[in-house]
C-alpha cells in the first residue's frame, strides 16, 4: 500500500508537530511534538471537555496572590501547564508552553517566567528536558533564551519569527528551535503586493528554506520548525526541514492525500552553498537596524505579540471570573 502525503513527509527526516491545544486532534495524527500558543488555549479553554483544567487551576490559586487578578495570573500560569502535562501523555516528545507576551520586550521578566513555569511543570512531574519555552523573537527575549539555555539549561522555542536576522541572532544564542512564520509572511506579501504566489514563489518558503540553508552551511544546532502555514503546498515545499509545526486541518489534507512528497530541503546539499556568514553576537542596534528595515517582519511581530497578548488577557479575565 503507497504512503499517503504524511507518511512520505515524515520520511523525508521531517518531524511532525502538531499546532493545536487540543488533545484528540494530537494524538490523531502521532506527531513527536505538540505546540501551544494563547490563542489555540483560549480556544480550547472553551469547550466543555476541558473545563476540568480550568477548575484544577482555579483551586491551585485559590490561596494564593492577594487579589482576584494576581490570582488569575497564577492559575493561567498553572492552565498552560495542565495542558502541557495532557499533551505529553500523548506525545513522546516535548510540548511547547509559551511565556506572557506582554513580557516580550523584558528580558528579566521573561526568564522569571520561564523558570517559574518549568518549577510548575516540575511540581507535576514533568522535567524540563520535555518542555520548551516558547518566547517571542525580540532582542530581549533571543538574549533571554541565550540565558535560560546557557545557565538553566533550559530549551527555548522562539517564535513570531519573520526575518533573517532573527534567524541569526537565535543560532548564535544557541537556542534549541526556532519557529518561522510562513503562511503569515505570504498573508503580507499578498496583502501589500495584491500577487498571486505560487508553492515555488511562496516568500514565507523561500524565507523558511533560506534560514534552513545557512543553519545547515555553518553546522547550527538550532533546529528550523516551520510553522504557521496556510495550505498543504507550503507544506510540501519543505519536505526535509528540520520539523514542521502543522493545525489538524492540514494533517487531515495530508493524510488524505496520496500525492508525491519529495524531499526539497537536505543538510548536504546546503553545505556546498555559497552563502555569507553574518554575525549579530553583541550587535543590538545592527540587530534592530536590520528588524526595522524589513518591513513585513517588523509587523508583523508587532501585530503577532499584540494578538497573542490580547488572548493571554482574555485568559486571565475569564479566569478571574471565577474567584
Amino acid at each position: 500500500m503507497s504512503k499517503n502525503s504524511l507518511e512520505q513527509l515524515k520520511a523525508s527526516g521531517t518531524v511532525i508537530v502538531t499546532d493545536t491545544g487540543e488533545f484528540e486532534s494530537i494524538a490523531k495524527y502521532t506527531p513527536q511534538d505538540a505546540t501551544t500558543n494563547p490563542s489555540l488555549i483560549l480556544a480550547a479553554a472553551k469547550k466543555a471537555e476541558y473545563a476540568k483544567l480550568i477548575d484544577i487551576a482555579v483551586e491551585y490559586a485559590q490561596d494564593k496572590g492577594n487579589t482576584k487578578a494576581e490570582k488569575a495570573s497564577i492559575a493561567l500560569d498553572r492552565l498552560l501547564v495542565e495542558f502541557g502535562k495532557e499533551i505529553l501523555k500523548i506525545v513522546p516528545g516535548r510540548v511547547s508552553t509559551e511565556v506572557d507576551a506582554r513580557l516580550s520586550f523584558d528580558k528579566e521578566g521573561t526568564i522569571k517566567k520561564a523558570l517559574e513555569l518549568i518549577e510548575l511543570y516540575k511540581s507535576v512531574g514533568i522535567e524540563k528536558e520535555r518542555v520548551l519555552i516558547k518566547i517571542a523573537s525580540t532582542w530581549e527575549g533571543i538574549q533571554a533564551a541565550r540565558e535560560l539555555e546557557a545557565k538553566h539549561g533550559i530549551h527555548c522555542n522562539l517564535t513570531l519569527l519573520f526575518s533573517f536576522a532573527q534567524a541569526v541572532a537565535c543560532a548564535e544564542a544557541k537556542v534549541t528551535l526556532i519557529s518561522p512564520f510562513v503562511g503569515r509572511i505570504l498573508d503580507w506579501y499578498k496583502a501589500s503586493t495584491g500577487e498571486t504566489y505560487t508553492q515555488e514563489t511562496d516568500p514565507g518558503v523561500i524565507s523558511v528554506g533560506k534560514i534552513y540553508n545557512y543553519y545547515k552551511k555553518y553546522n547550527y544546532d538550532t533546529i528550523v520548525m516551520g510553522a504557521s502555514f496556510r495550505n498543504t503546498g507550503e507544506i510540501k515545499a519543505l519536505a526535509g526541514c528540520d520539523f514542521l509545526t502543522i493545525a489538524p486541518k492540514l494533517l487531515e489534507e495530508l493524510m488524505n492525500s496520496s500525492e508525491d512528497v519529495p524531499q526539497v530541503l537536505d543538510a548536504a546539499s546546503a553545505k556546498a552553498l555559497d552563502i555569507e556568514k553574518v554575525s549579530y553576537v553583541d550587535n543590538e542596534k545592527e540587530f534592530r537596524f536590520l528588524l526595522n528595515e524589513d518591513a513585513m517582519a517588523t509587523e508583523k511581530l508587532s501585530q503577532g505579540i499584540r494578538q497573542f497578548a490580547k488572548d493571554c488577557v482574555t485568559l486571565v479575565e475569564q479566569l478571574e471570573e471565577k474567584f
